[in-house]
C-alpha cells in the first residue's frame, strides 16, 4: 500500500468539502424536522430548502419553480427521457441522442425502444464533437426530444450546446442535456442555450453522494416521477432529503464563486499532464477535443498496453484513476465512447482518464506521469504484440 494517496479520478466523484460538510451536519441532529410538517422547525427545512433551490436555480439561469431535486444524475435523467416519452407520446414516438452517451441516457433509450420508441443515436467525429448538420438532418416531424451531453465524461469533450438548442427550438423538439460533469464546471444559460432540461449530480462538484436536480423548463409537459405526497410540486414525491440538498447547494454556490480560479489551475495541471504524455511516451494518442475541453480532463490511448493492468499498477503507486465511466468499470467491455470516436477496440482498451482537481499539485502530477512512463514500458515490455511492432518498423 502506497503511502501517500494521489486521487485523480474526479470524474467518479469528488470529496465532500469541509464547508459543504459542516452546512450539512445540522440537518442530521437539531434540525432534523420534515419539511412538511407544521411546527416551527420543520418550517425552517422547508425555508432552507427554498433558499438552496433558488440559489442553484441562479446558477444557470432560472427561477427556483423549475428546479427539481432527484437522487442524483441518473435518476434525472431516467425521469427526462422517460417522462417526456410518456407525455409527448401523441406528436411521436423519435428520439435523437448520440452513441457516446453516459449509459443512464443509452439504457433509457433502449427500454423506450422495447416500449414502442424510435431512437437515433448519431455520430461524432474523432474528438467526440457532434455534427450539427446531422443532427439537424436526423430530426423528423414525430421527433419528441433531442438528448445530447453537455461534455462528455470520459474523454472531456464539451458539446456546442447552444448551437444544439438553437436547432432543437427552431423545429419545435424538446432539448435534454446531461450536465452532469459540465455544472459549475462551464457556464451554463439554461434561456440562452434553450435548454428544456438539464440534469445535475452533487457528488461531481465536492458535495454528497445521492442527491442531484433536474431543471424542466415551464411548460414542458413532463409527467410526474414517484406518485404520492405533495413534494417537488407533486412531481417527485418523498420526504426531501434535506441534508443532501443542503450540501448540494453549499458545493453549487461555492464552485461557482471560484470558478474561475479553479478552472485557471486545473487547466495549467491538465495542460502540463497532456504535454507530458505527449513528449515522453510514444504511442500515446490524447482522446477528445483538444481545445473545447473540460478544464479538468485527461484521457490517453496507449498502444500495447492492457487497461486494467495499467490501473492496478497504478493503484500499487496509490494512484487513483479510471479507463473510463465508474459506471461502467465493471465490464470487461472496451469504452463505447471510445469506439464512437473511432478506436479500435486494442487500442480503446488501453485507455487511461485522469481528473484532477484544483487541489491537484505539479508535483502529484509530474509523480503521475514518472510513474506512468515506468508501468508502460514494463507493459510494453511483456507483450509480444509490441515486441513484433519494435521488429517490423526496424
Amino acid at each position: 500500500m502506497a503511502d501517500k494517496i494521489i486521487y485523480m479520478d474526479n470524474a467518479a466523484t469528488t470529496p465532500v468539502r469541509p464547508e459543504v460538510l459542516a452546512a450539512m451536519l445540522p440537518y442530521f441532529t437539531e434540525k432534523f424536522g420534515n419539511p412538511s410538517s407544521i411546527y416551527s422547525i420543520s418550517a425552517e427545512n422547508k425555508n432552507a430548502i427554498t433558499t438552496a433551490r433558488e440559489m442553484i436555480a441562479g446558477t444557470i439561469g432560472t427561477t427556483a419553480e423549475n428546479i427539481y431535486f432527484t437522487a442524483g444524475g441518473s435518476e434525472s435523467d431516467n425521469w427526462a427521457l422517460k417522462a417526456t416519452a410518456e407525455a409527448y407520446v401523441g406528436k411521436g414516438k423519435h428520439i435523437i441522442t448520440t452513441k457516446i452517451e453516459h449509459h443512464a441516457v443509452l439504457h433509457t433509450c433502449e427500454y423506450l425502444e422495447k416500449h414502442g420508441f424510435e431512437v437515433t443515436y448519431l455520430d461524432v467525429d474523432e474528438n467526440g464533437m457532434v455534427d450539427l448538420k446531422q443532427l439537424e438532418a436526423a430530426i423528423r416531424p414525430d421527433t419528441i426530444l433531442i438528448s445530447v451531453m453537455f461534455a462528455n465524461n470520459e474523454i472531456g469533450t464539451v458539446e456546442p450546446i447552444e448551437k444544439i438548442g438553437a436547432i432543437a427550438n427552431e423545429h419545435g423538439v424538446l432539448f435534454h442535456t446531461d450536465a452532469v460533469q459540465a455544472y459549475t464546471k462551464e457556464n451554463i444559460d439554461v434561456e440562452a442555450m434553450h435548454i428544456d432540461m438539464l440534469s445535475a449530480s452533487g457528488h461531481k462538484i465536492g458535495g454528497p453522494k445521492g442527491v442531484g436536480f433536474l431543471y424542466i423548463r415551464k411548460g414542458v409537459k413532463i409527467r410526474s416521477l414517484i406518485h404520492g405526497g405533495a413534494q417537488e410540486r407533486r412531481r417527485r414525491a418523498g420526504t426531501e432529503n434535506v441534508t443532501g440538498i443542503i450540501g448540494l447547494a453549499k458545493a453549487a454556490e461555492l464552485a461557482i464563486l471560484d470558478q474561475k480560479e479553479i478552472t485557471e489551475k486545473e487547466k495549467k495541471i491538465r495542460d502540463h499532464l497532456i504535454a507530458r504524455i505527449e513528449k515522453e511516451i510514444p504511442y500515446a494518442r490524447l482522446n477528445g477535443d483538444r481545445e473545447k475541453r473540460l478544464a479538468n480532463n485527461v484521457n490517453f490511448s496507449f498502444r500495447f498496453i492492457e487497461g486494467e493492468s495499467m490501473l492496478i499498477m497504478l493503484d500499487g503507486k496509490g494512484i487513483c484513476a479510471s479507463s473510463g465511466s465508474a459506471c461502467t468499470s465493471g465490464s470487461l467491455d472496451p469504452s463505447h465512447v471510445l469506439l464512437a470516436i473511432g478506436l479500435a477496440h486494442e487500442i480503446a482498451h488501453g485507455s487511461l482518464r485522469l481528473t484532477i482537481s484544483d487541489k491537484t499539485t505539479q508535483e502529484e502530477a509530474d509523480f503521475v506521469v514518472d510513474s506512468l512512463k515506468e508501468i508502460v514500458e514494463k507493459l510494453r515490455n511483456m507483450s509480444p504484440l509490441y515486441e513484433d511492432f519494435i521488429k517490423n518498423s526496424k
